[in-house]
């Protein structure tokens, strides 16, 4: 079989394979000496590492908008707000969090004393995605200095200019022994998945997902998968319109879209779907100006050409079997450039129902039965989000006893990613494990359970079985 890879360039890619086990292999001893940092060593690093993210602010804002030309104060609430969060979350917290847990005993269990201890998994890994960079290798970075362990990173190609940033931070505030980081393309995150963590962290497409819980099982190593899915909104008659569609239109186009708890698709009521509709023009309008128009100073664009290309090859599916557009459709391959759009009369067998959005591109639904739009979000996977706009106690408890998602957000969307004493996470397709504050840290941890004997009760339970042992044991089955 011929080999396309020239001679420099497999010494190059070999040489990188070796310094990635090497420093793979470095980070033993410090696993092991970290099992015994305190509250204090871990916040020490936590600290230095949100001052090194604040004092780059500035260029991380230029490198945002370089890779996606986002809007300085996008990259402020989306990329440098969640890390501060997270590790003044740390900061505030993680005394407590570290602390065993005392267990009281069952009466199986007289006679004992347990707790709960919280001990680092070991050496981690993280993969983290290019659409918030620095969000989402930085917060869960957070986590797993929290919890004291060691972490390699890999960060996006796509996005080169953050992924820069953040090498240079990383490489700032930590020794290669306790946290590292590699760029590179697929390749090196096949090299890294191919060694023994202690713990995955992954975020991305649920695709990817299912290649890193593979690789992950060869090693039985444990993961954090935090993926997608089309999160869908519901809105009934009884909704603010006007909140729900600026709500939404923020939402659904801040990262120009590139969200994975971003609105997927919205399904409103008969009665109401006009009127949301030209809510929704309204807010799109003072948002953005002219959405149709060339990109706004107030909204970044796709990622790439590739994505650009996907994106519209979805649109253009859907137009071609009959969707009609309501606002945008305008797009421009070569400025990664694609306008608000919002699409209604979409047919069932549209590609874009199928597959993840991942851009600036809504469908919108009219139903008349909340039970066929249910019916509908329980025949797909699990969401990692579900919104519901209303004010129906009776429609908003029918919709969370009957479907199932990552997280719901009723009256709102988006925000429950920002809340730091939520786990955050999906479920089945969209994810496996929670992040953020407390379950960032027990995602990094493992939770060792500790019983301590005072009496030797048990010992009526050991051989040979007399008449005595198995009166004991029949009456544990009352007691247990």
């Amino acid at each position: 079989m011929k080999n396309d890879i020239a001679p420099e360039q497999l010494i190059n890619v070999n040489a990188e394979h070796a310094e990635i086990e090497r420093v793979f292999e470095r980070q033993l001893a410090s696993a092991l000496r970290l099992r015994s940092s305190t509250a204090h060593d871990r916040l020490v690093k936590i600290e230095q590492l949100k001052r090194a993210v604040l004092r780059r602010r500035e260029e991380i804002q230029h490198a945002g908008a370089l890779d996606f030309g986002k809007p300085a104060a996008e990259v402020d609430l989306t990329e440098i707000l969640p890390v501060v969060a997270e590790a003044n979350d740390a900061r505030r917290h993680l005394r407590k969090w570290m602390r065993p847990h005392r267990v009281l005993p069952t009466l199986l269990m007289f006679g004992t004393s347990s707790h709960v201890r919280y001990e680092p998994k070991g050496r981690c890994l993280i993969i983290s995605p290019w659409n918030y960079p620095v969000n989402l290798t930085l917060g869960p970075l957070v986590s797993a200095i929290a919890a004291g362990n060691t972490a390699i990173i890999k960060p996006s190609e796509m996005t080169p200019h953050l992924s820069a940033v953040i090498v240079e931070i990383v490489r700032e505030v930590f020794s290669e022994d306790e946290v590292a980081i590699f760029e590179g393309d697929a390749s090196v995150s096949q090299v890294l998945l191919d060694l023994p963590f202690d713990h995955i962290f992954f975020t991305g497409s649920p695709a990817i997902g299912k290649v890193v819980m593979a690789a992950a099982a060869r090693h039985l190593t444990s993961v954090t998968l935090e993926l997608g899915g089309k999160s869908p909104t519901v809105i009934d008659e009884t909704a603010n319109l006007d909140a729900a569609a600026s709500n939404l239109m923020w939402s659904k186009f801040v990262n120009n879209g590139q969200t994975c708890i971003a609105p997927d698709h919205v399904y409103v009521h008969d009665s109401v779907k006009d009127k949301f509709v030209q809510s929704c023009k309204k807010a799109l309008e003072k948002a953005f100006g002219d959405a149709t128009g060339p990109n706004s100073a107030h909204r970044a664009c796709i990622v790439n050409q590739r994505h650009t290309e996907r994106i519209v090859r979805l649109l253009d599916d859907a137009k071609a079997r009959g969707a009609r557009t309501l606002v945008g459709g305008a797009y421009n391959l070569a400025e990664r450039y694609i306008a608000p759009t919002l699409l209604d009369n979409l047919p069932s067998d549209a590609a874009i129902m199928e597959e993840e959005i991942f851009g600036p591109v809504l469908p919108i639904f009219g139903y008349r039965d909340l039970d066929a739009v249910i019916a509908a979000i329980n025949a797909g996977p699990k969401p990692l989000a579900l919104y519901l706009w209303s004010h129906d106690n009776a429609s908003i408890n029918k919709v969370l006893r009957e479907t199932s998602s990552g997280g719901v957000c009723i009256n709102h969307s988006v925000v429950q990613a920002l809340h730091g004493r939520l786990p955050f996470g999906g479920v089945n397709n969209s994810g496996i494990g929670n992040s953020h504050g407390a379950y960032g840290f027990k995602a990094f941890s493992h939770e060792r359970a500790v019983v301590r004997a005072r009496l030797m009760l048990a010992s009526v339970f050991y051989p040979p079985y007399s008449k005595l042992s198995r009166r004991l044991i029949s009456m544990a089955f009352h007691i247990v």
